[in-house]
């Protein structure tokens, strides 16, 4: 009875927040970026709340539970990669360019064509992403009040659309603060219940398989080309995406945006580890569960055997975390809609239009990828796809561009297409060797091939 009502009241207070940080938004770069004024702590917690959701919390726990930490490389180490290094190759170069997306940079170093060609591939790489945040929202409200996935995917869309729609960069970034302390406590407290049960964190070990926590893959070819998929997926891929990029740009100075990248690389490490270790539980504890749905065990497990105190903390910080992601995820690619395909064809647009138009834009990409996310329900996968877009096609021009002088254009459309061409030709025709690699091996090709046979 009291827990609906709690998570009823939580919604309603982020949907208040986006409200009250609406007196802020008075142009695009407002919705957008926060008009360049996030302080530290704000800057590092929206970093943070980047990626830290629904795969961190149900899709890694239950894998780990399953496979030991070999099988969470890619999240939350390649995660933890990925903000690191933001800050120490990234950050500042790209604050120093004053843009509001990545796109633009594209423009800026290849020419319009890059631009709209990268927007084209950026834009649907995100539907994977928010609806792994949908399908895990909608699967907390099956489990606490019997409501089928359908209609939580729907309702938890709404509710993220609305205070993102009103209070854009500014509400994400207060909300994910807020956030932010919610999941640290939650999951403190539960990680510490959880260990008890077991009986100590010596117990827990002497619970696990030989070889859980092995850190290295398999001495061969095969293993160690997925070893190194699962590190660079996101911890590479994920480097040229707008949601990341908006909250870098949105700090207030340079050495905010860098300081900002190397504390939420920590805090994601740090912080991540506590789901990891209440899976580990969970499946030690509940192993049926663990069989039945892996990715339901947390939930289930916290609403057979908590009291009401744990169930709005462990809730709380769930929540949290998926609509903190699922926010910045939607505000993104609505950005890049309005700055990169439509503003460059329509000139004459004034910034009330633009500011309109990515409201607009947040609208269509929140109805896609619930869409996606009633057709593909597995959350580890719909991640992993969503950052190989970027990894196969994005990366290398953006390296390219910012550290080697003979990139060009050619060679970035050349990067681009071959990448995304050959990672698609061979996930249907697969060879026995990782799909990913061979697109970044084709990309760094294409940029190679295409920025010297045309070098003038």
């Amino acid at each position: 009875m009291w827990l609906p009502i709690f998570i009823f009241l939580y919604l309603s207070l982020n949907i208040g927040i986006g409200w009250w940080a609406s007196r802020w938004i008075k142009t695009s770069s407002d919705f957008a970026i926060a008009g360049r004024n996030l302080p530290l702590f704000l800057a590092s917690s929206a970093m943070f709340a980047t990626w830290f959701g629904s795969e961190t919390m149900l899709g890694a726990s239950s894998v780990f539970a399953e496979k030991g930490i070999i099988g969470v490389i890619e999240e939350p180490f390649g995660a933890a990669l990925c903000l690191f290094l933001v800050g120490a190759f990234f950050a500042r170069p790209l604050y120093r360019k004053k843009i509001l997306t990545f796109n633009d940079y594209y423009r800026a170093r290849y020419g319009t064509l890059v631009e709209f060609i990268s927007a084209i591939i950026m834009i649907p790489s995100y539907f994977g992403w928010i609806a792994a945040q949908l399908i895990a929202m909608s699967i907390i409200l099956n489990v606490l009040i019997g409501l089928p996935l359908f209609w939580g995917i729907l309702l938890c869309a709404v509710v993220v659309v609305i205070y993102t729609y009103i209070g854009g960069m500014w509400a994400v970034s207060i909300t994910d603060s807020i956030q932010t302390v919610i999941i640290i406590v939650g999951l403190l407290f539960f990680a510490v219940q959880m260990v008890n049960l077991v009986g100590g964190f010596d117990k827990v070990i002497a619970s696990t398989p030989k070889g859980f926590f092995r850190f290295y893959p398999k001495a061969d070819v095969h293993s160690i080309a997925e070893y190194i998929v699962a590190w660079i997926t996101i911890g590479l891929g994920a480097i040229p995406q707008q949601d990341i990029f908006q909250r870098v740009a949105a700090a207030k100075s340079e050495n905010t945006a860098v300081r900002a990248s190397y504390l939420s690389s920590l805090m994601y490490l740090v912080i991540a580890s506590l789901p990891l270790l209440i899976g580990l539980c969970g499946g030690i504890l509940y192993p049926e569960l663990l069989k039945e749905n892996a990715q339901m065990l947390l939930p289930q497990i916290v609403i057979q055997h908590g009291n009401l105190f744990l169930q709005v903390l462990f809730f709380g910080a769930l929540l949290s975390a998926i609509m903190s992601t699922a926010s910045g995820a939607m505000l993104a690619p609505a950005t890049v809609v309005a700055e990169n395909l439509i503003k460059p064809r329509y000139p004459a647009l004034t910034d009330k239009q633009l500011l309109r138009i990515m409201r607009f834009s947040l609208v269509g990409i929140a109805v896609s990828s619930a869409i996606m996310a009633n057709l593909q329900r597995n959350i580890y996968d719909l991640v992993a796809q969503s950052a190989t877009f970027g990894l196969v096609s994005l990366f290398v021009p953006l390296v390219a561009g910012l550290y080697w002088k003979p990139a060009n254009q050619v060679g970035a459309l050349s990067a681009m297409v071959l990448g995304m061409s050959v990672w698609i030709f061979f996930t249907f025709l697969p060879i026995g060797f990782p799909e990913q690699l061979l697109g970044l091996f084709a990309s760094i090709l294409g940029m190679l091939l295409g920025s010297l046979l045309t070098k003038k």
